[in-house]
């Protein structure tokens, strides 16, 4: 019987340690397929590339395994496997690990959830997986990828043995840093970051705007429940996430509309 095959992507770029990390553990869960950006996307959403022709080649990861790179945006990776690039279908689907949390309202706006969105969009069960970085850290810092890695191989298995529960859905996890101290089962949270405009000049003298902001650092009082009070109360957040925006509490009221000149 074969093995389970897997495609791996991600939002930060082929040379990130998150997704050779993640890479190395899936081997354990079944057959990973590369295919990944050749740079960076974050906060890409699920953009995708119509203006110009998307190319692929062979790279290599820093362990030298030979994996498959493009031009193209997250979703489009995972486009380009299933509409022929990829040796056969994905059973899974599984993109990541992010440079970072992607938790409440923020997942709207990041390419590794848009990825994992493009796999459940398709049928295929889908992981996000990002890991939460401290303030100093970052690709020089010392983030723990493998046990990130090590966490999502057990979510990867227990996916593809349950995967009748994910039609058309996926799991977004996030890790916290440090050692976990479990795992919360969570719905998305709200705003995680505050938002800010810095301005300035150039040297010559041009207006420039700079987007910044701090992101919070302590639990939000009464969401339990949600995906950014569990990681920053230090649990790992599994949200299963699906791409059906419907509000469907205003679609009674809206009915009424209908007829109408508004």
């Amino acid at each position: 019987m074969a093995r389970p095959f897997i495609l791996v992507t991600n939002d930060d770029g082929y040379l990130s340690p998150g997704i050779l990390a993640l890479r190395r553990a899936l081997e354990e869960v079944g057959e990973p397929w590369v295919l990944a950006p050749d740079r960076n996307w974050s906060a890409a959403s699920r953009t995708r590339v119509f203006h110009k022709p998307l190319r692929v080649s062979a790279a290599r990861l820093p362990d030298g395994t030979e994996v498959h790179v493009t031009n193209g945006s997250p979703s489009d990776c995972v486009l380009l496997a299933l509409l022929g690039l990829a040796p056969r279908r994905p059973d899974l689907v599984v993109a990541g690990i992010n440079l970072g949390a992607n938790v409440g309202h923020d997942v709207t706006y990041s390419g590794t959830v848009a990825a994992a969105m493009e796999g459940a969009s398709a049928g295929i069960p889908a992981l996000a997986v990002s890991l939460d970085l401290g303030p100093e850290e970052g690709q020089e810092g010392n983030p723990d990828f493998e046990g990130a890695a090590a966490l999502a191989a057990r979510v990867a298995r227990r996916a593809l043995e349950e995967r009748r529960l994910f039609t058309r859905t996926l799991l977004n996890i996030n890790v916290p840093r440090g050692t976990p101290r479990g795992i919360r089962i969570t719905r998305l949270g709200g705003k995680v970051w505050s938002d800010d405009l810095v301005q300035g000049q150039d040297p010559r003298g041009r207006s420039y705007y700079w987007f910044s902001g701090e992101m919070l650092t302590t639990p939000p009082a009464g969401e339990e429940d949600t995906d950014v009070w569990a990681v920053l109360s230090g649990y790992v957040s599994i949200t299963p996430l699906h791409l059906d925006l419907t509000a469907y509490s205003l679609l009674s009221s809206l009915r009424s509309w209908e007829g109408t000149d508004l």
